[in-house]
């Protein structure tokens, strides 16, 4: 007899469930993942991971209660387990959750509200379930409008699991030693000032840059391939928080459109008002700037499995043209909408935009006093509370410093304060915190971190009065001020749209 058909529940599964409503030992849930969980699925601090039972606002609580600072969760992005967002959620479930062939009100009102965010020629949503999933659709927007096939993506990208999109994300892709790269697919260089191809020094590196996607597409024209898209993360995430030069987008639109293609943005990392002075990454760009398909995900719905795709009227009618009927079960779907909503009234209501541009110039300012007294610290980079801070062991030649980055990030970890590194090197310290993040919290990393950078450094005789590095960082700092990417001392609006302005008239 099947357990549970005589209307009792056997006990070993009430023994379970007691189990997991009072907690397992560490141990048993480490033993149980590695048992039933893909090995492939990677965990923070493999050698020994942190159990997370409960979160709230920018802090994280372990099983033993000890608290944990989380400078890097980019989906919980007004704060873990808000108020507002969970109170929406759970009202709207014991109402109705059902898919979105009934007519429904939060699916409309949330589609005109982030719609009011966007430029009034990306009016057309369609709500999906994850990043993944909505840069998946997108390439089929942009394949369908266009009837082209080829797509330019990003040295270091990452767009995505699904099997489209490991053909266009190079972070992913990189790793499989017997990897043959799509013949429909381009790699176009990272607009990184830094570490890139073309530097801060350089006298106009948003046309070079994209003097480089050019020549993709006048080579893949010779070799008979039509170019459907380029595809790029606004800011660069994966890749070591690598923020364009300001007039790249615009020129790479060109180009990509004279081809015959679109340009599709990707927001899921880093839309939402991370940045601070604008709710889109893309707007950094400057107002002349407008993709043709942007994508959003994480953020959206804080923590919710929830996603976006918006595009133009014109998109939007080419792809019902194929015939094909679109058709996602939860996307869009009553609770999805409600948890939306509230997140953009959060937003809105607690002034986050603001808080990010605040607290990330905070940041961003300590960490380049840290930078000063640090030789270990090459760049410091970000916009609002998206900053990347790439450690390397000689400014001159960049070494990347891999196995110091790591050290870091578990040193902080034993001090309870959670970090990652990121980039091609893996020597990008990201931060990417909750927008509830305060400057005490700022405070608190630099403490953490001045001590375990200072021994680093005796560890490998580093010293910071290094002349040929100052002189080096002289002359650096003086070509990025000229280009505009310094810094990234954000909160200058009107330094900002002065260097935009400069930038466009160069471009």
């Amino acid at each position: 007899m099947l357990a549970g058909t005589d209307g009792a529940r056997p006990v070993f599964l009430l023994h379970d469930r007691k189990m997991s409503l009072d907690g397992l030992e560490k141990k048993k849930t480490i033993d149980l993942r590695q048992k039933h969980i893909g090995p492939s699925c990677k965990i923070f601090f493999s050698h020994d991971p942190i159990k997370i039972v409960k979160a709230k606002g920018q802090y994280m609580y372990d099983e033993k209660g000890q608290r944990y600072l989380d400078c890097i969760n980019n989906v919980a992005h007004v704060g873990h387990c808000h108020p507002d967002v969970v109170k929406a959620g759970a009202e709207q479930m014991g109402l109705l959750n059902t898919n979105t062939r009934f007519l429904h009100d939060n699916l409309v009102l949330y589609a005109q509200r982030l719609q009011a965010t966007l430029p009034d020629k990306l009016s057309v949503c369609y709500f999906v379930n994850s990043g993944s999933e909505a840069n998946d659709l997108a390439l089929r927007l942009a394949w369908q409008y266009t009837g082209n096939k080829d797509i330019i993506t990003l040295e270091n990208a990452y767009h995505g699991h699904v099997s489209s999109l490991i053909d266009i994300s190079p972070y992913k892709f990189h790793q499989l030693s017997d990897a043959e790269q799509s013949q429909f697919v381009h790699v176009a260089p990272s607009p990184d000032v830094y570490r890139g191809k073309y530097r801060a020094d350089h006298p106009d590196a948003a046309t070079a840059y994209a003097d480089e996607v050019k020549d993709i597409i006048q080579k893949a024209h010779i070799k008979g391939h039509k170019i459907a898209a380029f595809i790029a993360e606004s800011l660069q995430s994966c890749g070591g928080q690598v923020i364009p030069p300001v007039g790249y987008f615009q020129q790479v639109a060109e180009h990509v459109r004279k081809a015959g293609g679109v340009f599709i943005a990707d927001e899921v990392q880093v839309g939402f008002g991370r940045v601070g002075s604008r709710f889109w990454a893309f707007q950094l760009q400057g107002d002349d700037f407008v993709p043709d398909i942007v994508t959003m995900g994480k953020p959206i719905g804080n923590g919710h499995p929830m996603s976006c795709v918006v595009t133009t009227r014109e998109v939007a009618e080419a792809f019902m043209s194929s015939g094909m009927e679109y058709f996602n079960t939860f996307g869009g779907n009553p609770v999805s909408c409600a948890i939306g909503l509230a997140v953009l009234d959060v937003i809105e209501k607690e002034d986050l935009r603001g808080n990010a541009l605040r607290v990330g110039q905070y940041l961003t300012n300590v960490l380049e006093k840290q930078k000063q007294k640090h030789p270990l610290i090459g760049d410091i980079r970000g916009r609002g509370l998206f900053v990347g801070v790439e450690l390397v062991k000689d400014r001159v030649k960049l070494t990347p410093a891999t196995a110091e980055a790591q050290e870091v990030i578990y040193e902080l970890k034993e001090q309870h304060v959670l970090l990652s590194a990121d980039g091609p090197h893996r020597n990008v310290l990201k931060f990417k915190p909750p927008l509830c993040f305060t400057t005490e919290d700022a405070d608190l990393v630099v403490e953490k971190l001045d001590p375990i950078l200072t021994e680093l450094e005796e560890a490998l005789g580093l010293k910071a009065n290094d002349s040929a590095n100052t002189e080096h960082e002289k002359r650096r700092k003086l070509s990025k001020d000229e280009n505009g990417h310094g810094g990234l001392n954000h909160s200058d609006e009107g330094v900002q749209e002065q260097t935009r302005q400069r930038k466009r008239m160069k471009t």
